[in-house]
């Protein structure tokens, strides 16, 4: 097992587990950092590790009756059908365009991380073939965000699930890391044919982020979520910032 991934598995599970985000956004800068990965193949075996984390993280809310089934089986199938457009879309982009994406897609999960207080509840969910709809553009929209930058997408599946179909907080969770699975093994299968999987670095990423979030969940509960919803914004944006200018390379003569 590659020690180097293990610790960055267990550093972005440990940030995923304190603020209730999957560790792709944590994970991804730092295989690029540390591991030496381009983008494009930190995107793909960030995927992988989605996997696996959403398998752990379903469970575990489906123990506690927090995943609405019916739901997760509308996402499914058009967020299958747009993360192998989103991986594809990512494999015709150069890498700095890659990164600005990634970049601008931080500030957002930054900003919903200090907006998540104030997201109102519905009060009357929607019932019947009414919440279709908006389920269905869910899992388009959280498809292509995680074939193409190697997300779990729960930062647009939540709020969708939770301001337009009504869900309770922690169903509209469950049910985003049950429903993104699939996807996110449409999207690690379609970067594998070309060519960007790093299976090296799977095992020690997946026991990890498995490790870490376990950790950082329990921590949690020990913890301001207020200042932890803070620092962790703070993290992203600093981040972000070093994505967003992200410029070509210039052209060896």
């Amino acid at each position: 097992m590659n020690l180097p991934s293990l610790w960055i598995g267990l550093v972005a599970g440990a940030f995923g587990g304190l603020v209730g985000l999957g560790g792709g956004v944590v994970a991804v800068p730092l295989m690029v950092a540390f591991l030496k990965l381009t983008q494009h193949e930190a995107v793909a075996t960030s995927l992988v590790m989605v996997v696996f984390t959403g398998l752990a993280g379903a469970f575990s809310y489906a123990a506690h009756g927090t995943v609405d089934w019916v739901a997760a089986l509308l996402i499914v199938p058009t967020a299958m059908v747009t993360a192998n457009l989103g991986a594809r879309f990512a494999n015709r982009l150069p890498e700095w365009k890659l990164k600005r994406v990634f970049g601008w897609y931080l500030v957002f999960v930054a900003l919903s991380l200090l907006l998540k207080p104030y997201i109102p509840h519905v009060e009357e969910p929607l019932q019947g073939w009414v919440r279709v709809l908006p389920l269905l553009l869910t899992g388009g929209l959280a498809g292509f965000a995680s074939g193409m930058l190697g997300v779990g997408g729960g930062t647009i599946t939540v709020p969708i699930m939770v301001l337009l179909v009504g869900l309770e907080q922690h169903t509209a969770q469950g049910t985003s890391l049950l429903a993104m699975i699939p996807s996110a093994l449409v999207g690690s299968y379609t970067h594998y044919r070309h060519g960007n999987l790093s299976q090296a670095y799977v095992p020690g990423l997946v026991v990890g982020i498995l490790v870490g979030a376990f950790a950082g969940g329990l921590v949690a509960n020990q913890l301001p979520e207020l200042w932890l919803r803070l620092l962790f914004a703070v993290v992203l944006i600093w981040t972000a910032s070093r994505y967003v200018g992200a410029q070509p390379r210039p052209q060896a003569t």
